[in-house]
């Protein structure tokens, strides 16, 4: 268990970590010197059952609220000190206000320097702590008269605590590793330590992991947890970490965070829920603020979405925009402080890290913000999901709530997906939206057959962008792929078409092709071009290219070059000639490929290069250097619509 101290200054804090554990938690010279906290003290004390008693002494001026911030964002049970003589002071309300703006609800009260007061002032100094804490999340919480200096009743707080701590439940190491860094330094022999308390998953000596935001990646060569060596830190832990990387101290600030590399999600925005504490002034719509995140401090503005103030003692869905870059998770606490830091405006939990650009205030996006509010994957995800008509990012979903991948794969059968997976992305769908892609997809083709009935069909790329400009690569193609299946679409070349339609050519273009056609079929390799018919025919050259055009949207003729146009039967050779290119010589050239084509030397270089250029562009093949090699999933001919 790890316990924060908090309360105003010169209150005992310090005092009272060093009669507990026998450690003085004020390191620096300046505090020593001066008989004041600066900045987060540290301090450790075994249990009767081998564990660790954790605590994080923080600073008690109002000017270093910052630290104190830093400091317990991770804490599992908060000691408040107070002292007899001066009850709470400001900065005992303030720190209790962050407290349960971070929903620390676990604590007890230690009433310093009872031997400093008389017994009626002890009295009244226990029913001001009463009224204090009544209506916060501590107000159930024990208080424990004592003095640090002389000893009496510090006993019975460590008993308590111990007890406490006996039974304070393991936090569950589920999700990625994430650690909010509130200190770094050097060791010699040891190199780059930084220390903070671990949030979530699992850290090991010999681990790849990363400091975010910066993207600096490292190797775990060292582990101190609760300030012993280990091989491995957990969620709920007290971590120093020695990183062997490509970097040093400098390079690392507090505020930044340990993660695992698949965290490293840089975001400069992020909405919430924003509660504003009673007795505070009301926040408006682009208010300027400190946002405390972890152990970070950025300048940032609120953008209020379903209201234009929020009243004290109010809650209200926000998006926080930041000034710059920084990490969270949906779950994360944060506080925010007036622009001048001088007094504590509000607080809450982030909701989503991945906010859209538009339609922010919609009552749909409101309503699922709602829905995240209560804490339920399966819930936000059903809700998201419905919403969804181009299907849910589920990897995006997974880091956003830091879930493992095995509860990912069962949270997602819970939620009765229908998930398509690429090599990187997982996206999800209801049954009820996938079937209604497929309809979507199915109209818009046969109104495409009515408006261009001289087409054979549409092209993969363009009928996904005209049935749904967002929806994936991946999910598209499995769409298709079903439909094909079914029978309910066909693919003729590199068009997809419904079963009953068929281009429609006018007889009197077939019967001018057919005049044309001999020409094509007399040179198959290197055809003659639009200008070069129209000085064989006499058939004026705009006829005979808008004839080609009609019969390529056909699927009849390919535009290999500009105005140069092969039939499907040359293009099917030409095809074989590169595949056997590759099976011989690993890929085709322009030199052996002409040398093919034209053994007679009726073409040149330029026209096959243009031909490979060709397979290139409809997907057949790659360009690798000089060699153009057939794509590895290109097993059907150039038409094939994988391909096109």
């Amino acid at each position: 268990m790890l316990i924060g101290t908090a309360g105003h200054i010169d209150h005992g804090k310090t005092t009272l970590v060093k009669a507990l554990t026998g450690v003085d938690a004020d390191r620096l010279p300046e505090e020593k010197a001066r008989g004041i906290t600066v900045d987060l003290g540290y301090a450790y004390s075994p249990l009767p059952d081998g564990s660790v008693l954790g605590f994080v002494d923080v600073p008690g001026h109002e000017k270093l609220i910052r630290n104190m911030l830093a400091g317990s964002t991770a804490i599992d049970f908060a000691l408040l000190v107070i002292a007899a003589d001066d009850g709470p002071m400001p900065q005992t309300r303030e720190h209790l206000e962050l407290l349960d703006l971070l929903d620390r609800t676990q604590g007890a009260v230690a009433l310093t320097k009872i031997d400093a007061v008389s017994p009626e002032r002890l009295e009244q100094a226990q029913e001001e702590i009463k009224e204090l804490l009544a209506g916060t999340g501590l107000r159930d919480s024990p208080v424990f008269p004592l003095s640090g200096h002389t000893g009496e009743g510090v006993p019975a707080l460590r008993g308590y605590l111990e007890t406490a701590a006996a039974a304070w439940p393991t936090r569950p190491a589920k999700g990625r590793f994430r650690l909010a860094i509130d200190r770094r330094f050097s060791i010699t022999g040891v190199g780059t330590v930084v220390t903070g308390t671990a949030h979530a998953g699992t850290v090991t000596v010999g681990q790849t992991v990363m400091v975010s935001p910066a993207g600096l990646t490292a190797r775990v060569r060292g582990l101190h947890v609760q300030d012993r060596e280990a091989e491995t830190g957990r969620a709920g832990d007290r971590c120093a970490v020695a990183l062997k990387g490509d970097f040093d101290k400098q390079d690392i600030e507090r505020g930044m965070r340990l993660i695992d590399p698949s965290l490293h999600l840089p975001l400069t925005r992020f909405q919430g829920e924003l509660r504003v504490p009673a007795g505070q002034q009301p926040v408006k719509h682009m208010q300027t603020v400190h946002v405390h995140l972890g152990a970070d401090d950025i300048m940032g503005r609120v953008a209020l979405l379903d209201c234009k103030k929020v009243e004290s003692g109010n809650t209200a869905l926000a998006e926080i925009l930041l000034e710059r870059e920084t990490l969270a998770l949906r779950g994360d606490c944060f506080i925010l402080r007036d622009a001048g830091a001088r007094r504590t405006v509000g607080g809450g939990r982030v909701l989503d890290i991945f906010p859209p650009t538009r339609h922010k205030r919609s009552e749909q996006r409101l309503a699922l913000l709602d829905q995240m509010r209560r804490d339920d994957p399966l819930v936000t995800l059903q809700t998201l999901s419905e919403q969804a008509a181009a299907g849910v990012d589920l990897r995006r979903f997974t880091l956003d709530w830091n879930l493992a991948d095995e509860e990912a794969e069962v949270l997602w059968e819970r939620a009765g997906l229908k998930v398509i997976r690429d090599r990187e992305t997982a996206t999800g769908f209801t049954q009820p939206a996938w079937e209604a892609l497929k309809t979507r997809l199915l109209d818009t083709l046969a109104r495409e057959h009515d408006n261009s009935p001289d087409m054979i069909g549409v092209e993969p790329d363009r009928l996904r962008r005209m049935t749904a400009a967002r929806l994936a690569g991946a999910p598209f193609d499995a769409l298709c792929n079903e439909l094909l299946a079914s029978g309910q679409i066909i693919q003729t070349r590199a068009w997809l078409h419904l079963p009953t339609h068929r281009a429609n050519v006018t007889d009197e273009d077939r019967a001018q092709f057919a005049r044309l056609k001999p020409l094509l079929d007399e040179r198959p390799y290197n055809p003659p071009r639009v200008r070069d018919v129209f000085h064989a025919t006499g058939v004026p050259e705009h006829e005979v290219r808008q004839l080609f055009k009609r019969l390529a949207r056909a699927g009849e003729l390919y535009p290999v070059a500009h105005d140069h146009y092969f039939t499907t039967d040359a293009v099917a050779e030409l095809a074989g000639i590169v595949r056997q290119l590759n099976e011989t010589q690993d890929g085709a050239r322009a030199a052996p490929f002409r040398d093919i084509l034209y053994p007679d030397g009726s073409g040149g270089r330029k026209v096959a290069i243009r031909i490979l250029e060709f397979f290139d562009r409809i997907g057949y093949t790659r360009r690798v250097r000089d060699d153009h090699v057939i794509r590895e999933d290109s097993t059907a001919p150039p038409w094939s619509a994988r391909n096109a």
